[in-house]
């Protein structure tokens, strides 16, 4: 863990922060703030907090906390940059967008954290949009003039103009630039401005605040989004709609005190490395047919409607076989998979009729090959198997994503021969 003159805090998930010693009392009291006595990000202890599996950022006014992923604890410190570059590769490779642009040439500033990732990304997109040309929509305004032009608000002409028939209360439709889509990016790129550190950014974000028209503040919630166009001419905005939601919907902005906003981006680890090997598998493995969380009944309550399914975390599908996945995202330290795990694949595999089965997780590269007891003698085993593929993190994450490819296309043409 370390600490770069209390702005800028680094510490891994599963890790303790201490008020005075890694915390002011000002910061711990702007967390309890915002996330009162219950946080999915960490739990309350004697004079600080710990951290669960949740990784990213939380920034609290001038300071950024950031949690990283760490599949082996027992490595010790002093590797941030392997897993800050471990968590950032994988948001690029869940995020469609991140993929392409964060690779892209134009994206030249070191990334100290994840929030630094986000913020020039976002700057990327609105400069790409400026550079296409903004779009312009219809908006619909009404007011009171001398002159009618346009089209006559019966109703509210004859509530406003009673007594003044020289005036008109008309409705017109002008196509402008101000219109939702761009309030919604105009308020995520101040939001952008207030609490970016970066010292290379801050020139792209004036440059953007002076060619970008400005837009009347709006308050933006998830029905926000819902609301905004999704045609044809708004297509080139969605990597930036996407950035501006996951920025504005984490956002807390200190209301009474004023300078202790807190942002924060947060992503569950367990979810992430699923969604991380899923979708290297589905980009990878043309000749399968790669599906996540596929969905089957398992139980249900013959006096009531209680029920329950099942849904692995990945399903491969060939010509003549079915391999079933689960990732984890823990450290074996040499030790087999637990007991609940092994029963969790077994009823996979039995359900949803796979050839085999493997559970993934981070670590020291190896595979291990097991298969179950056969049910009626209980000595011998039986043809079903479940191996056990470790796979360490590579500073080089693109070495890293094709050792995991190989690992499964390894397994399943092994299962098919």
């Amino acid at each position: 863990m370390t600490k770069v003159e209390n702005k800028h805090i680094t510490v891994y998930e599963h890790q303790k922060l201490l008020v005075g010693k890694d915390l002011s009392q000002d910061q711990y009291e702007a967390l309890l703030r915002f996330y009162g006595n219950y946080s999915p990000f960490f739990t309350l202890i004697r004079n600080g907090v710990k951290f669960c599996s949740y990784v990213g950022v939380l920034q609290v006014g001038n300071t950024l906390i950031e949690i990283l992923p760490k599949a082996d604890i027992s490595s010790g410190n002093g590797q941030e940059t392997l897993w800050q570059k471990v968590l950032i590769q994988m948001l690029r490779t869940v995020w469609g967008f991140s993929v392409r642009d964060a690779g892209s040439s134009h994206l030249k500033i070191k990334h100290h954290s994840v929030l630094d990732l986000y913020f020039e990304l976002y700057v990327f997109e609105l400069e790409k949009l400026i550079h296409y040309g903004l779009i312009k929509k219809y908006r619909r305004e009404e007011r009171n003039t001398v002159a009618l032009k346009g089209k006559l608000a019966f109703t509210k002409h004859i509530q406003n103009n009673l007594v003044h028939q020289e005036r008109f209360y008309i409705q017109t439709f002008n196509y402008t630039l101000h219109h939702l889509l761009h309030q919604v990016l105009y308020t995520a790129l101040k939001v952008v401005q207030n609490l970016n550190r970066n010292t290379l950014l801050h020139a792209r974000i004036g440059n953007l605040l002076l060619h970008f028209p400005e837009q009347k503040p709006i308050k933006v919630t998830p029905s926000t989004f819902e609301r905004l166009p999704q045609d044809r001419k708004s297509l080139l905005y969605r990597p930036a709609l996407e950035i501006a939601e996951l920025l504005l919907l984490n956002y807390h902005p200190d209301i009474s005190q004023g300078h202790k906003h807190v942002l924060a981006l947060m992503f569950d680890m367990n979810a992430l490395w699923e969604q991380f090997v899923l979708r290297l598998l589905q980009r990878n493995l043309k000749s399968y047919t790669v599906s996540g969380q596929v969905n089957k009944k398992f139980w249900k309550s013959t006096t009531g409607s209680l029920s329950s399914s099942l849904r692995p975390d990945i399903l491969i599908h060939g010509r003549s076989s079915t391999v079933v996945l689960d990732t984890k995202w823990k450290y074996l330290n040499g030790e087999g998979p637990s007991a609940d795990d092994l029963r969790q694949m077994y009823v996979y595999q039995e359900y949803f009729q796979a050839n085999t089965a493997a559970l993934i997780y981070p670590g020291t590269d190896r595979k291990l090959s097991g298969a179950y007891f056969q049910k009626e003698e209980n000595k011998h085993l039986d043809t079903k198997e479940c191996h056990i593929l470790q796979i360490s993190v590579e500073e080089n994450t693109f070495l890293w994503q094709k050792k995991i490819v190989a690992a499964v296309e390894e397994l399943f043409q092994n299962n098919q021969n």
